[in-house]
C-alpha cells in the first residue's frame, strides 16, 4: 500500500488552490473584458462624474474592445452609489466614479457597512482639476492678502457661499479659515450654479469651487478671482498665486475624479484596467479637453490613487471634526 501523508497532501492541496486561483485570474484577465463595462454614477445625471466618465468612455472603448455605460445609484450623499460597487461582483465589469467628495463620507456617515479605504479596490485617479477662491464684484478687498486681512477685521461679517452643507467646498472654506485664523459666515446652496448665481449677483461675497465651473464668469469679468487654492497656478491666470504661495502654508484644495472597482477585483484586472485608463487620459483629445478646463491628466496606477485616497480622509475627518461641521441644515 503507498505511503500516505495527510500533512503532506493538505500542503498539496492549498498550492494547488492557490495556483488555480492564480491561473484562473490570469486566464480572466487575458480575455478581460468581455462585455460591456457599467461605470456607475452615485450622482444624478448631469453631475461631474457623468460628464466626465462620458469624455473617457468612447476613448477607453476604442482601446479595451467594449463599450462602457455610465449608470446612476444617486442618494445618502454617495453612499448609495458606493455600497452597490462594493457589493458588485469582482470582475471588472462594475466600476465606480467618483470625484474628491467620496473622502468626506466617513466624517459624516458614522455607521457605515464598508471602509472607503479597504473596501473598494482603487483602479485610477483620472485627472486633478484646480479650485479657487472668487469674489463678488462687489466686495471690496481686490486680492487675497486684502480679504484675509478685511475677513480678520470683519469676524462672521463675510458670507461665503457654498455647494451646499458639508459639501467639499465647504469644508475647504472651513480649513482655509482655520488656517489664517479668520471667521466666515457660510450659506449652503443648492449646487455651484446657484451658489456662483448668488456671488455674480453680489447677493454673497466669497465662494469656491472647480475653476472650470467658473470659468465663463472668470473670464467675462462678472466674478473675481482671489486665490488659487491648489498647488500649483492655473494656466488661465498665470498672474494668481495660490494660497500656500500667499503664506496658507500646507494649503491644497485641488479636486480629483477617478475609477474605483469592488474589492476582490484580481489584480491583474485592476492592472489591466488601470494601464488602459492611463493611455485614456494621455491621448491628444483628453488632454486638450482637460487642459481648456484647467484639469490636468493623470492616470494613477491602483497604489498612487490609494494613498491619495487615504491621505485625504484623514485630512477631512480632521477638518471636520475640528470645525464642528454637521449635515444637520
Amino acid at each position: 500500500m503507498p505511503y500516505f501523508n495527510s500533512a503532506m497532501y493538505t500542503v498539496s492541496a492549498v498550492v494547488l488552490a492557490l495556483f488555480s486561483g492564480w491561473a484562473g485570474a490570469q486566464g480572466s484577465a487575458a480575455t478581460f473584458p468581455s462585455r460591456p463595462i457599467t461605470i456607475i454614477s452615485p450622482f444624478a445625471p448631469g453631475g461631474s462624474v457623468d460628464v466626465e466618465s462620458r469624455l473617457y468612455a468612447p476613448v477607453a472603448s476604442k482601446i479595451l474592445g467594449q463599450p462602457f455605460v455610465v449608470d446612476y445609484k444617486a442618494g445618502g450623499g454617495t453612499t448609495i452609489g458606493i455600497g452597490y460597487v462594493v457589493k458588485a461582483a469582482p470582475d471588472g465589469y462594475t466600476l465606480l466614479g467618483h470625484t474628491t467628495a467620496m473622502t468626506v463620507v466617513p466624517a459624516f456617515y458614522k455607521d457605515l457597512p464598508f471602509n472607503i479605504v479597504t473596501d473598494l479596490a482603487p483602479v485610477s485617479l483620472m485627472a486633478m482639476r484646480t479650485s479657487a477662491l472668487m469674489a463678488s464684484n462687489t466686495f471690496p478687498p481686490k486680492n487675497f492678502a486684502e480679504y484675509i486681512a478685511y475677513a480678520r477685521a470683519n469676524p462672521g461679517k463675510v458670507n461665503y457661499a457654498t455647494a451646499g452643507n458639508g459639501e467639499i467646498s465647504h469644508l475647504a472654506g472651513a480649513w482655509l479659515h482655520s488656517l489664517t485664523g479668520t471667521t466666515v459666515t457660510f450659506i449652503p446652496f443648492k449646487g455651484t450654479g446657484p451658489a456662483l448665481q448668488e456671488l455674480m449677483s453680489g447677493r454673497v461675497d466669497i465662494s469656491s469651487g472647480i475653476l472650470s465651473a467658473a470659468l465663463p464668469l472668470l473670464q467675462s469679468g462678472k466674478v473675481r478671482i482671489l486665490a488659487v487654492l491648489g498647488h500649483q497656478r492655473a494656466k488661465q491666470f498665470p498672474d494668481i498665486p495660490t494660497a500656500a504661495e500667499m503664506g496658507v502654508t500646507g494649503y491644497d484644495y485641488t479636486a480629483w475624479m477617478g475609477f474605483l472597482a469592488p474589492p476582490a477585483t484580481p489584480p491583474a484586472i485592476v492592472n489591466k484596467l488601470s494601464e488602459a485608463f492611463a493611455q485614456v487620459v494621455k491621448t491628444p483629445e483628453i488632454a486638450r479637453v482637460l487642459d481648456g478646463q484647467s484639469a490636468t491628466p493623470v492616470g494613477s496606477t491602483p497604489a498612487q490613487f490609494k494613498q491619495l485616497i487615504s491621505t485625504e480622509v484623514a485630512r477631512w475627518k480632521k477638518v471636520v471634526d475640528d470645525s464642528g461641521i454637521t449635515l444637520a441644515e
